[in-house]
């Protein structure tokens, strides 16, 4: 087997890209030598501590409101695995076997970076679970994003102790039995060690990784997909001058404008401004009133995309600025700090920062599903879609139905982001004894993130069908230069739909396409990024 590309942890420089490709498995992890350095001082002052008899929470008391029951020195080790048992209280369908690998992953850069006291021999024990791809298995439901994802990391850290259930090469096993047949030694923990695994934010931060990667991916879509609509309906370049932005300067307005002009560079449909003077005078008659059949200005979804995906992309920028700090960060308590002298008490395990991200990132693809499903219905409605056959029906209408039904697919999916588009991170609930009295709920939002983006895919594959169809009867032949190579690669895979058969596994093959490739990274250049 060929050796995987290796991501050093150190606690300072793990990347959402990386989190997403230690998770399926197309990278290993490594660990900083001068970070496990970190690491040791860390845990030799903790021990130092704990031999002076400090009192620190989670080491010598219990957890939660009980903290004032101090626990004595011969039982601080059972007093971890209570812990790990009592709140591995999950319920739901489980995260799926690459984002489960990604949190031990996400954790374990937290311990790397040297502020949780834990021994060198676990990190040791997680890279190699990482890197043998035994995920743990958690399920969706029970953190409220406060005190960390306990009850998930609870669950992860029952994969470590080798109880409960893992995943191996995708299948579900009993971890002591997984461990016993490839020869691993279910790891004992030390004090400090269980709450160091669990009292953080690794899962939300998992599943926000994730989420991010494929909002990321939909936004460049949502380029094309935009940029083929003006040249489907030979709209007016004047919505996408650079000038026009420059006195709105929004970045992400500036940015979306400047991609979709590159991507019809060279085009032979845009419609130019200094050309539709004489155009539109060329339709003159007698009369006071003459009607042209050049539009002066397009439709919002196709004129006003650069100020509509301007907040979308700029949610994912600021959403992906905040997952990669919190992947980098200290989400543990206590935190020791030993060149301080220090043992803090306090809340670097709350989830508030990836929450509020995490519904951000639902309203930008709200907006992006909004946007999409508006042009698809634009195709098809005869009385806007500027002389295209209704529905996009290639055959006798009435007889077949075209993109009729799929219209439903689109329009449903809308209005279920919509919904997911409520915010949960404002949701906060008191719990645990009213210890816990304010709380993030961000893993709620960021699984909320990670559906809402799936359905996203669904409704920009529907429309990436609709443009291929709607080309089938004009312009294709005169497409600019970036829209012109996507066309290229998804015509070779594209038939017209023409009710011979089920439209479903149109949509399977094309949402495979495009979002379990390398096809949109790959056009990336095309959109002036780099590769």
């Amino acid at each position: 087997m060929l050796k995987r590309p290796t991501v050093p942890l150190n606690g300072a420089d793990l990347t959402v890209a990386d989190i997403v490709a230690i998770g399926v498995g197309d990278r290993e992890v490594v660990l900083d030598a001068a970070a496990l350095e970190r690491c040791r001082a860390s845990r030799a002052f903790l021990e130092e501590e704990v031999a002076a008899r400090r009192i620190i929470y989670g080491v010598n008391t219990s957890f939660g409101p009980m903290c004032n029951k101090i626990i004595e020195d011969a039982e601080i080790e059972t007093l971890q695995v209570n812990l790990i048992r009592s709140h591995a209280a999950g319920l739901g369908d489980p995260l799926k076997p690459y984002i489960a690998n990604a949190v031990m992953a996400v954790r374990l850069n937290t311990l790397v970076k040297g502020y949780s006291g834990v021994r060198v021999e676990l990190l040791q024990f997680m890279k190699e679970l990482v890197n043998r791809g035994i995920a743990p298995y958690i399920p969706e439901c029970g953190s409220v994003g406060a005190s960390g994802d306990l009850i998930q990391l609870a669950h992860l850290a029952l994969t470590i102790i080798g109880e409960g259930k893992s995943y191996y090469r995708n299948e579900l096993h009993d971890t002591g039995a997984l461990f016993a047949r490839l020869g691993i030694t279910p790891f004992s923990l030390s004090f400090k060690e269980g709450i160091a695994l669990m009292n953080g934010t690794s899962a939300m931060t998992a599943v926000a990784a994730f989420a991010l990667f494929g909002a990321r991916k939909l936004l460049n879509l949502s380029l094309f997909t935009g940029a083929f609509a003006l040249e489907i309906f030979g709209g007016i370049d004047d919505a996408f001058d650079e000038d026009l932005h420059l006195v709105k300067p929004h970045p992400g307005q500036l940015e979306v404008a400047r991609a979709i002009r590159a991507l019809y560079a060279g085009s032979g449909n845009i419609t130019l401004r200094k050309e539709m003077h004489e155009r539109i005078r060329g339709h003159e008659t007698d009369g006071p009133v003459y009607e042209t059949s050049v539009n002066v200005q397009d439709v919002y979804s196709v004129r006003c995309t650069p100020q509509v995906l301007a907040p979308v992309l700029e949610a994912i920028d600021a959403a992906e600025r905040t997952v990669t700090i919190e992947a980098n960060s200290s989400n543990d308590n206590p935190i020791v700090i030993p060149e301080r002298k220090k043992v803090i008490h306090g809340g670097n395990f709350h989830g508030q920062s990836i929450g509020f991200a995490m519904d951000s990132l639902c309203m930008a693809m709200a907006t992006m599903c909004t946007l999409s499903e508006r042009r698809i219905n634009k195709f098809l409605d005869r009385s806007i879609n500027e002389g295209l056959p209704e529905f996009l029906i290639p055959g006798t209408p009435g007889l077949t139905m075209g993109f009729m039904g799929s219209q439903y697919l689109a329009t449903s999916t809308t209005a279920e982001n919509r919904q997911l588009a409520n915010p949960v991170s404002t949701n906060s609930i008191s719990c645990n004894a009213s210890n816990q009295d304010v709380v993030s709920m961000g893993t709620v939002a960021a699984r909320k993130a990670f559906k809402s983006v799936s359905n996203a895919k669904h409704v920009l594959t529907l429309e990436v069908l609709a443009d291929l169809q709607a080309l089938s009867f004009r312009n294709a032949e005169r497409l600019g230069t970036g829209t012109g190579k996507l066309y290229a690669i998804l015509n070779r895979e594209f038939s017209v739909y023409d009710n011979q058969r089920v439209f479903h596994e149109d949509l399977v093959r094309f949402r495979k396409l495009l979002f379990s490739s390398q096809l949109l990274d790959d056009l990336a250049p095309y959109l002036g990024q780099e590769g």
